[in-house]
């Protein structure tokens, strides 16, 4: 929604000072322009881009367009899971758990979250790491250095839609001069024509440049650095439970485990002490 309002206010805010100064909006229409600053920057991601990335870009825009990419009731949601394994754990052992990792959508404790199970790489990030804790005896540091290596990688893996768009906006304003030159050569055979005809030559002619470097860095730009900041969230997210994992292999108690991970939760999407304790109590009684 929040992209939506940006990108009209973007065209809202340029062609409304264009029109204060009385330009006329079909000198702005120039389609064999907009062929060659368009098509070109397509060709160029095409040819950078292995089809893994294309397909990535596709689905970090698709995401762009939510709200927000995770909620106060995402987090809350994955405590409260993560307080049900703990407490399964401490009260029957590791190996209690081993059917909830083979299969969570059929697992008691997971099926009840349901957000958490749609967001595969933190299903996968928990249950691997509960999997590495049943059949090793990893010291908690080693698992923290494991754990970071995971979220790192899974961090830079992210950030590839968001490079790849801002290698495109890069490209643009260049690629808005080539269509400006190429206009500036066709107007050099017009150059007995009158100066009224010279000048709307050079006019359409610049009009590539002026999309180019509009179109870099007024959206999509600005669209990289979204997708950078929807990794960054990932990344967020993944730390929470990073949090209380190692918490609890050092210190084998849910609630003080749960409170190490509520607190790596951002500040505005972080549940108070008690609105945290409510809910897993709530859970305990299910």
């Amino acid at each position: 929604m929040f992209v939506i309002i940006g990108i009209l206010i973007v065209i809202g805010a340029v062609l409304g000072g264009y029109l204060n100064e009385h330009g006329n909006i079909s000198l702005l229409i120039q389609p064999n322009e907009y062929i060659i600053i368009f098509g070109a920057a397509l060709g160029g991601f095409i040819i950078a881009s292995p089809l893994k990335v294309i397909k990535a870009v596709q689905a970090g825009l698709i995401r762009m367009f939510k709200s927000r990419v995770y909620t106060r009731k995402d987090y809350l949601d994955a405590l409260v899971l993560l307080s049900e394994i703990f407490y399964k754990i401490r009260k029957e052992g590791l190996v209690s758990i081993e059917t909830d990792l083979d299969a969570p959508e059929k697992s008691a404790i997971f099926k009840n979250h349901e957000s958490f199970i749609k967001n595969h790489h933190a299903l996968a990030f928990l249950t691997d790491t509960l999997r590495t804790l049943t059949i090793t005896d990893i010291e908690s540091h080693e698992m923290g250095d494991l754990l970071d290596y995971e979220i790192e990688a899974h961090h830079e893996e992210a950030l590839i839609p968001s490079k790849s768009i801002a290698n495109v906006a890069d490209a643009l304003p260049g690629l808005g001069i080539v269509a400006a030159v190429l206009g500036v050569v066709l107007t050099m055979k017009k150059i007995d024509s009158p100066p009224a005809v010279l000048g709307e030559c050079i006019g359409a002619a610049l009009v590539g440049t002026f999309t180019g470097v509009l179109m870099c860095y007024g959206f999509v730009g600005p669209i990289a650095k979204n997708l950078e900041n929807i990794a960054s969230e990932d990344k967020e997210f993944l730390a929470v439970i990073r949090a209380g994992l190692l918490t609890f292999m050092s210190t084998p108690s849910p609630q003080v485990a749960i409170e190490f991970a509520r607190r790596v939760v951002p500040g505005e999407l972080r549940p108070t002490f008690l609105e945290l304790e409510e809910l897993v109590k709530q859970s305990r009684k299910k």
